[in-house]
């Protein structure tokens, strides 16, 4: 048996996991992009609330990074063109006035209106291209190999009060907040209600953040093999369909619903998703403490769900496959890496090590055993 894991792991440059990270230039590029379609749209609809969204005052809007960004699971692209990295970024509106449970009901298209006509400036001023986006995001592509999404949110302006009256009692204690961002972590989850605006001028009820908090707390439960697991998993996707296959959010909590974490061998964790994936995307996936209301995360058809559920097959025979050829044929080991995942599995030899009995008794998690109970006896 081999051990495929330096393959895989992160702190060797040339492995897949490393190849997979987002390089600290093409970060600084998006957080600069970012960064400036945030001032911009700040001024830009601050000034506005009043004389196009019919508000009774000036009011400022917030911003938050979302998605892969916000809980480190972005990945390279594949298939580059057509593939891109995406930021998900959303403008939060503090609105003065709530009606029906909702902001009143023709603002939805306005804002919508209001925050593409301030981006197209932008991007003629940056070079970009404002490109169609989904029913409830406006798309900036901001390089050949990137884009921006960005959610248009409302919630009431009080709540943006008492959030940021409570960053400044932390200020005042010593907690430090950024200036430039009030709402932080622990303070975005005050906000419990938060609509979404859609392109047709609809607003529709949404917890942005439910799905990062459940993440999170199962980074927490399972270390950041998780995380990695998912990148790995993100990649396999990218390298079999070009533009379809499992969403980055159905792979992610369906590989998290089921982990098992394999300490010190990532190609163990992979096939262990594998398998259990290949049973779960045949089915709904669905997250009660995401979604109380049950929302399906499997958006592919029956016949995207088999072929999927295929590919999750083969995926855990070839890693299986790949670890029981002898130490001499660690080339074979490669090849079968390669087949699924691509070339970006690394062609190094040397990343392959022996697996012995003993390493399988050292990698296998501590479990917490039950004290047997001692029954009392009498000699006699």
């Amino acid at each position: 048996m081999l051990k495929l894991h330096k393959l895989f792991a992160e702190p060797i440059s040339h492995a897949f996991g490393h190849q997979l990270r987002p390089t600290a230039e093409q970060r600084e590029y998006l957080v600069s992009c970012k960064n400036k379609i945030r001032d911009h749209l700040r001024r830009g609809i601050e000034a506005a609330t009043v004389s196009h969204l019919g508000m009774n005052r000036r009011v400022t809007p917030r911003f938050r990074t979302q998605g892969s960004w916000s809980y480190d699971t972005c990945v390279q692209p594949a298939q580059y063109p057509p593939q891109e990295m995406d930021w998900d970024f959303g403008v939060y509106l503090p609105v003065t006035v709530w009606e029906d449970n909702g902001p009143p009901h023709a603002m939805a298209k306005l804002y919508f209106s209001l925050v593409e006509q301030l981006l197209l400036i932008l991007c003629d001023q940056e070079k970009w291209v404002l490109t169609p986006g989904k029913d409830t995001c406006i798309r900036v592509k901001v390089a050949s190999w990137a884009h921006i999404d960005l959610p248009l949110y409302a919630a009431p302006d009080d709540q943006f009060v008492q959030i940021i009256d409570k960053a400044a009692v932390l200020n005042a204690r010593g907690i430090a907040l950024d200036s430039a961002e009030f709402l932080q972590e622990q303070l975005w989850e005050e906000m419990d209600t938060i609509m979404l605006a859609t392109r047709k001028g609809e607003w529709k009820p949404s917890d942005p953040e439910a799905i990062t908090r459940w993440f999170k707390d199962r980074l927490a439960e399972h270390g950041d093999q998780l995380a990695h697991v998912c990148r790995y998993m993100k990649a396999w996707r990218d390298f079999h369909w070009e533009d379809a296959g499992p969403s980055s959010v159905c792979l992610m909590i369906a590989i998290s619903q089921k982990f098992q974490r394999q300490p010190g061998r990532d190609d163990l964790a992979i096939e262990k998703a594998a398998e259990h994936l290949a049973t779960a995307i045949r089915f709904d996936i669905r997250e009660v403490a995401i979604d109380d209301r049950l929302e399906d995360f499997n958006r592919l058809d029956p016949m995207g769900r088999g072929f999927a559920a295929q590919k999750a097959t083969e995926l855990q025979n070839s890693l299986f496959q790949a670890r029981t050829w002898s130490i001499g044929l660690k080339s074979n080991a490669i090849a079968s890496l390669r087949r699924v995942f691509g070339q970006r599995i690394p062609d190094d030899q040397n990343l392959i090590e022996q697996d012995t009995s003993a390493d399988a008794i050292r990698n296998t998690e501590a479990r917490q055993v039950t004290r047997p109970v001692v029954v009392a006896t009498q000699a006699g």
